[in-house]
């Protein structure tokens, strides 16, 4: 396989909003998931992908695998491992405060070992925090490592997981295993609440990989990489727009910018890092930019509705 695998949870999001008496409204209900929304993104950039993740044999697990099928996603073997799918509510109050309630539940298919190598893999969220599927992501990361790029989104859900040392010591090393992390800088403060956002970035870049990236929010995005003993950082401005939802706005940035690292992700470790190395820092504002743009769009429409090239011009 010459594309993406991405692994990671599948969520069916509902929201319910206050009606014209305040009272709680109809709810609206979307597929999402951190892997999910990443899979789309990736699949209306044009680039072929597929998904490892958990289902249910439940009408959620039916709107979700239309919803991929729509995009273009291939699912990896027998995704209905789980009693139900993966459930996020969130209920909105009448004065816009949200309270939110959590049913995710976590494994892989059994027979996802059996992928073909594909040129960049994914991982995102819950993926290697979650056990059982936790440690059958590590196990599928570090049997495909030496064949293929490796793209890691911390994307934490503390509510779920909470942020105990466990947490740290998986994050870190999914990052040991990566060539490109992604991070907001909300992740990193949850994970090290006593160091500044660039100074964990700067901690995960010397685990292994060859950048990390943070998104800072309406401020922008930051990279810092390495080559070798040559260090590099910088960033670029959020782009304009009208904010309708957040939700998947990071997802699409982390596909997006897997999209416009696409041809520096050649076949294992040493040739992506050397890859990604040589990268200088108008190149690295290029990737940004786009993986940016590609946010803002997301971010101007309800739901994890990312879009596609023809849109991005």
């Amino acid at each position: 396989m010459s594309g993406a695998l991405v692994i990671g949870e599948a969520v069916l999001d509902v929201l319910v909003a206050p009606d014209d008496d305040g009272d709680g409204g109809p709810a609206e209900q979307r597929p999402g998931g951190s892997a999910v929304n990443a899979a789309v993104a990736l699949a209306r950039l044009g680039r072929p992908v597929q998904l490892a993740t958990a289902l249910g044999p439940d009408r959620a697990g039916g709107l979700i695998r239309a919803h991929l099928a729509a995009a273009g996603v291939v699912l990896i073997g027998d995704p209905d491992v789980l009693d139900s799918t993966g459930r996020a509510e969130a209920v909105v109050d009448a004065t816009g405060a949200a309270s939110y309630s959590f049913d995710i539940g976590w494994s892989l298919p059994a027979d996802v070992d059996a992928v073909d190598v594909p040129r960049v893999v994914h991982v995102t969220s819950l993926g290697p925090l979650v056990d059982p599927g936790g440690a059958s992501t590590f196990d599928l990361v570090e049997a495909l490592r030496p064949h293929t790029a490796v793209s890691y989104d911390i994307n934490l859900r503390p509510g779920i997981t909470g942020m105990g040392a466990d947490v740290r010591a998986r994050v870190e090393a999914m990052a040991a295993l990566s060539d490109v992390v992604k991070a907001s800088d909300e992740d990193l403060v949850a994970l090290w609440p006593d160091r500044l956002p660039g100074e964990s970035a700067t901690h995960l870049l010397g685990l292994g990989p060859a950048a990390v990236v943070v998104t800072h929010g309406g401020e922008g995005a930051s990279w810092h990489a390495c080559h070798g003993a040559d260090w590099s950082t910088g960033g670029v401005h959020a782009l304009p727009a009208d904010v309708v939802h957040p939700i998947g706005a990071g997802d699409t940035f982390a596909a997006a910018l897997i999209d416009h690292l696409w041809p520096l992700l050649a076949a294992g470790p040493d040739a992506t890092r050397d890859a990604l190395g040589d990268l200088d820092p108008p190149g690295w504002t290029a990737a940004l930019t786009w993986a940016a743009r590609a946010a803002a769009v997301t971010v101007a429409r309800p739901g994890a509705d990312p879009p596609t090239r023809d849109e991005l011009g």
